[in-house]
């Protein structure tokens, strides 16, 4: 079975992240994937603290093994939704949408594993000479914020980088993204809208048989010329923004267009206002599984393409 020096770092059966999707990745479905091997992840997002330690308490009660909290630096409550992580003694912490400096004392003080997910090179050593336990190369394929490099080119650019483990993210959705990514450099995959399809993850109903029915051209990015790109599902939502994005519409008013919009999506599948975050892999994505059976089921399928490699080389 695929193993790396990511399980013994973080005590866990394999190398295996569910990505911290905000309002979607609660504690009911990291627990599961801890419980199934993984390492899940809640999300904060734009959650106040006291979500965040509601969640972190829901994933104790269900689980004894290791899981993390995912903080969005963006976040305008990301100062109190850090120094719960800290005082709940998470083992892990990811963060994402910007620069984790201001936190890294305060997580390595609560002997926290902090894991960035990176987007450039230049992260990549800042946060290694910072004190990250691993790094997260996350590319442009991936849902919600994204950032310009592709997963083919990042990950490997962040492996010379840094001597650091590097979880690869972005467009993974079954064994043949997890050995691609191993081939690259990476010692363990995260992987975000393939858990969307977890039974133990809450999000409407229609919000997974978007994903379950999504085709190869079903994702856009929207949010560019603010500065902090996002990728979701085509819908109304998407093109509604889109056209008052590059329609002449103020900054101030485009910002909040986008607000409130992935909890319709995400609480009441609402298809005219929601905003369905998801990554280019949803086409991947075919049906509903316990969130252990997925991780079981990436890992398997991709062990014996990695065993078969040597059948390309002469």
């Amino acid at each position: 079975m695929i193993q790396s020096r990511l399980c013994d770092l973080l005590g866990i059966q394999y190398p295996v992240f569910q990505g911290g999707m905000a309002w979607v990745a609660d504690g009911k479905l990291a627990a599961a994937v801890s419980e199934g091997g993984g390492l899940g992840i809640i999300g904060a997002g734009n959650a106040p603290a006291s979500y965040v330690r509601e969640q972190i308490h829901i994933a104790k009660s269900l689980t004894g093994k290791p899981f993390g909290v995912n903080i969005m630096l963006l976040s305008p409550f990301a100062d109190e939704v850090a120094q719960a992580a800290a005082e709940e003694k998470v083992a892990v912490v990811t963060t994402g949408a910007g620069n984790p400096s201001k936190y890294m004392k305060l997580w390595l003080d609560a002997g926290i594993k902090v894991i960035p997910v990176v987007p450039s090179v230049a992260m990549a050593k800042l946060v290694t000479r910072l004190g990250a336990s691993a790094v997260i190369a996350e590319g442009g394929e991936s849902g919600g914020h994204v950032g310009e490099l592709t997963t083919m080119v990042l990950v490997p650019l962040v492996c010379d980088a840094t001597d650091l483990p590097v979880i690869a993210a972005g467009g993974i959705a079954d064994g043949r993204g997890m050995a691609a990514a191993f081939l690259l450099g990476a010692c363990g995959v995260q992987m975000g809208t393939r858990f969307l399809s977890a039974q133990e993850c809450g999000i409407h109903p229609v919000y997974k048989e978007k994903i379950i029915n999504a085709g190869d051209l079903c994702t856009t990015v929207t949010g560019k010329r603010l500065g902090h790109p996002v990728r979701s599902l085509r819908t109304q939502f998407a093109r509604n923004y889109t056209k008052a994005e590059y329609g002449g519409m103020p900054d101030e008013e485009l910002e909040q267009l986008g607000v409130g919009a992935l909890r319709l999506a995400v609480q009441e599948g609402d298809l005219k206002k929601g905003c369905f975050l998801a990554g280019q892999a949803a086409a991947m994505v075919h049906e509903i599984q316990p969130a252990a059976e997925i991780v079981r089921d990436v890992v398997e399928s991709a062990e014996p393409l990695l065993k078969g490699a040597s059948q390309w080389v002469k």
